[in-house]
């Protein structure tokens, strides 16, 4: 994996700066720098903040307030200039010659967090190609960490060539090989999804604006170990755990990595094959961070990512998460005019309403649940007791005669696969509705 330009290393002392633009809000995204410079371990020793029209095109910021951070750098001994917009690499080269210090931008920042944290094969090799798409705008700078591993990635060009060719050339082949790999690891994920659909296995995904609480609510329902932290992007690699419901069934939840403002373009498009668990889910868990000031421009911020990779249109339940660190908030379920679950108010930590999101999710997977009532007799015991194991059973009562008076409620496909292996005994012992047929939708 190349050396992402090796101009952040988590742990400098680092000064940030934010500017805020006519018309254009950017007071909370300073909040949100600072919440990510800590989650790449940077530690912070100052901050600027000044308001433009428009932005300087050598400096980004003006003469003035170049001299001013030049002052704030020197004192604060620090090593990094970490801006909350992006710059031109010409501002860059500018601003690093003025300031005596090295200079990343938002992007770059994000990054670094992402490449921390990735652990998987595939996430690993997504990251990697989004730093180096981020590299190719940036090139007319020069790729001067190539020279130190010019051993490992092979020759250089041939006579001629100038070291801007030669980087562009060997930034190519790396992408083309990144894209190649990424396309194996995309098709193999494809066959497990479509084998999840021939099986009728609902999948839910998690989805939010990062540290909402995504994880730990993941870890709850599925009673997983996924690394959950109070820190951006804590959890970067996709995570898929199934899951046996009451009168559900089997369901497959999905936890996937956050989302921010203005995430990086690059890393929405490596992450394409991640995201499409977000995209062809069944059903999408929005975690909400409900005590969070920011709460309805981060819920936009995540349904303009969601309109991104294509998965606005899936089904969504919106679960305001953190309830116990308001006052008078109290755990339960709304429902909007059509009688369906639309939010559900819970806390994850404290394991506060859960079983309320279990009913909610229960109700909006219904559209492929069976309701029925068959009348079994004493000698189909081993139906009776697949029933009860598939969790299909309501309530059961006995007719006099010792009959075994079932209510069932499950997946569809299940009992029918059940009802085929027994040799039609639920369809032929069928009470309610009467004359009823695993091959009629709907009843």
């Amino acid at each position: 994996m190349f050396d992402f330009d090796e101009r952040y290393k988590g742990g400098e002392k680092s000064v940030l700066v934010n500017v805020d633009f006519v018309q254009e809000s950017s007071c909370e995204d300073l909040e949100e720098l600072k919440l990510l410079a800590k989650s790449a371990g940077a530690t912070i020793s100052g901050v600027l903040s000044c308001n433009r029209k428009l932005p300087d095109p050598r400096f980004f910021i003006g003469s003035g307030k170049v001299e001013e951070l030049s002052s704030l750098v020197a004192d604060a001994g620090a090593e990094t200039v970490i801006f909350n917009h992006e710059l031109s690499p010409s501002q860059e080269r500018n601003l690093e010659k003025e300031l005596k210090c090295k200079v990343i931008t938002r992007t770059a920042l994000i990054l670094d967090i992402f490449a921390q944290r990735a652990r998987t094969r595939e996430g690993k090799l997504q990251v990697e190609l989004a730093q180096l798409r981020y590299l190719q705008t940036r090139l007319v700078r020069g790729w001067t960490h190539l020279e130190r591993q010019k051993g490992g990635i092979g020759m250089r060009g041939g006579p001629g060539e100038t070291q801007l060719e030669s980087d562009r050339r060997l930034l190519r082949e790396r992408i083309t090989a990144l894209l190649g790999e990424l396309a194996l690891v995309e098709r193999q994920r494809e066959q497990s999804s479509r084998a999840r659909v021939h099986n009728n296995i609902p999948v839910v995904s998690l989805v939010g604006y990062t540290n909402a609480g995504k994880s730990t609510l993941f870890n709850l329902l599925t009673k997983s170990e996924v690394y959950a932290a109070d820190q951006l992007f804590a959890t970067l690699d996709p995570t898929l755990r199934s899951v046996e419901m009451p009168h559900v069934g089997k369901i497959v939840f999905a936890d996937t990595v956050g989302f921010i403002r203005h995430l990086p373009h690059d890393l929405v498009a490596a992450f394409k094959s991640t995201l499409s668990e977000t995209r062809d889910a069944d059903l999408q868990l929005h975690v909400i961070d409900f005590s969070d000031e920011r709460v309805e421009n981060n819920v936009d911020s995540v349904q303009q990512v969601l309109e991104q990779i294509g998965a606005d249109e899936v089904p969504q339940l919106r679960v305001y998460n953190k309830i116990d660190r308001l006052d008078k908030v109290m755990p339960r379920i709304v429902y909007n005019e059509l009688g369906k679950p639309e939010a559900v108010y819970i806390s994850a930590a404290r394991n506060i309403g859960i079983e309320l999101l279990y009913k909610a999710v229960g109700e909006l997977l219904a559209n492929d649940l069976l309701e029925i009532v068959v009348k079994l007799p004493s000698s189909e015991g081993g139906v009776r007791n697949r029933l009860y194991s598939m969790g299909a059973v309501l309530e059961e009562h006995f007719s006099q005669n010792g009959e075994m008076i079932l209510h069932l409620k499950h997946q569809r496909a299940e009992l029918a696969q059940l009802n085929s292996r027994c040799e039609g005994v639920l369809e032929k012992c069928c009470v309610k509705p009467k004359n009823f047929t695993f091959r009629i939708p709907e009843f």
